[in-house]
């Protein structure tokens, strides 16, 4: 791999920037975006028509992009080599009437998205992000990244059964966080939220808001070697793809065998059933539009689709100290080990033996370890885009990530050195 791919802890202090830049689907799109336009690359709207033109394109939709770099004299059946990941995390978001509240409090009603450790969002300080739509059809993000709403937790003195029982909370009535004191107002909360993104509160039509912990991501531990912040289920895959796709479309066309492609969806921790999700078509519909834009017929889309082969990057659990009984016996991945091959023969994960081949070589190229994740056959698995990519498209794909404790809680732990371990990786497989 060409040295000027590799990247150092550097690498992790910019992905701290990314997390803080992208407190929600909407941001992280954006954010990759800027970087990608720094990078050469340009968008395409997906109400024109495209051209043949080699270089840097990406496509925006909603919480969702894909981005893709075409090499000089490629041709219309070039294989792609895609990087595919998500921008959404666990949180609590915004109801369509979200003025509540009880008892001289002023309280916004959210709702739980994804499968969110409820605990890791008490008595935290929290801001409010996403976007609002606006009347004349555009949208405008919005970010209060400040102490805004907090959802308070029981006194102990109130509830002597929780350290012996465990706490118990419902989702209903005890995730509604305060804001304020007063009588509640009809219209509050998004008069607020449109004077925060300098808009007329009577322009706005509608709203896709989450709340977010405004704490920033930290290294931890004595020398530094840990990574504590949020939305790293999936946003570290975000950037790391960001960074490997803008890397390779610095090499020399000549270099590149393929088409590489960086593809971010929306509502994976929701079943990605949505325009936006891996289940929708935005994929396969820019890849087939990249193929017929060069010439292409349906016979080059046949022939391009055969040859590609996607990486599903996503989080994976490294052996918890505390409950390493909760794990594969065999199978101990461990922060600062490497990005991890993720397995399951019930097809929870694509990874298939020709895939890990796939893999295996990227990291030799990059010369990055790497590991491997099985779960425990007692317990239940996870699963990514990487099933529903494959299936849907019919590309060969296989599933990686980097390793993490507290997955799903609002502020997640990784290995230090596992950003750029990964990044690299991507490079390699990007570049062929």
């Amino acid at each position: 791999m060409s040295s000027s791919l590799r990247f150092d802890r550097g690498h992790t202090d910019d992905l701290m920037a990314f997390l803080m830049a992208s407190p929600s689907p909407y941001h992280a799109v954006a954010t990759a975006a800027a970087r990608l336009e720094e990078a050469g690359f340009r968008q395409v709207e997906e109400t024109a028509a495209w051209d043949s033109a080699p270089g840097g394109k990406y496509v925006l939709r909603g919480g969702a992009i894909v981005a893709w770099y075409v090499p000089e004299g490629a041709a219309a059946h070039t294989p792609f080599r895609i990087v595919g990941a998500h921008t959404d995390s666990p949180n609590l978001r915004v109801k369509p009437l979200p003025d509540t509240g009880a008892h001289g409090w002023r309280q916004v009603a959210v709702e739980i998205y994804g499968g969110t450790l409820l605990n890791t969002w008490l008595d935290r300080d929290l801001g409010l992000a996403g976007r609002i739509s606006l009347r004349d059809g555009t949208h405008r993000l919005v970010n209060v990244d400040r102490p805004l709403l907090r959802v308070p937790q029981l006194a102990v003195h109130l509830d002597r059964s929780v350290n012996p029982d465990g706490l118990k909370l419902d989702r209903q009535t005890h995730m509604q966080p305060v804001w304020g004191l007063g009588d509640v107002e009809e219209g509050e909360l998004i008069r607020f939220v449109a004077e925060e993104a300098g808009a007329d509160a009577e322009d706005v039509t509608g709203w896709d808001l989450m709340v977010h912990p405004v704490e920033p991501p930290a290294y931890l531990g004595r020398d530094r070697e840990l990574l504590a912040g949020p939305r790293m289920d999936n946003l570290l895959s975000v950037h790391a793809a960001t960074a490997a796709l803008a890397a390779v479309a610095g090499q020399p066309d000549a270099e590149l065998p393929y088409i590489p492609v960086m593809a971010a969806f929306d509502h994976e921790e929701n079943g990605s059933q949505s325009d936006t999700g891996a289940e929708g078509p935005l994929l396969g519909t820019v890849l087939e539009r990249s193929v017929f834009a060069r010439g292409g017929a349906y016979e080059d889309r046949a022939r391009a689709f055969a040859g590609t082969v996607c990486l599903s990057s996503d989080t994976g659990h490294a052996v918890h100290p505390n409950y390493a009984e909760r794990h594969d016996p065999t199978h101990h991945p461990v922060v600062n080990g490497g990005p991890i091959l993720k397995v399951n023969v019930n097809m929870r994960y694509a990874t298939d033996g020709s895939g890990r081949a796939v893999f295996a070589e990227a990291c030799r190229k990059a010369d990055v370890p790497w590991q491997t994740f099985v779960s425990n056959n007692s317990m239940p698995c996870g699963t990514t885009i990487g099933p529903i990519t494959a299936a849907r498209h019919g590309i060969q794909t296989v599933d990686i990530g980097v390793a993490i404790l507290s997955m799903h809680s609002a502020r997640e732990l990784c290995g230090a050195d596992d950003p750029y371990l990964l990044a690299n990786a991507l490079s390699a497989f990007l570049a062929g």
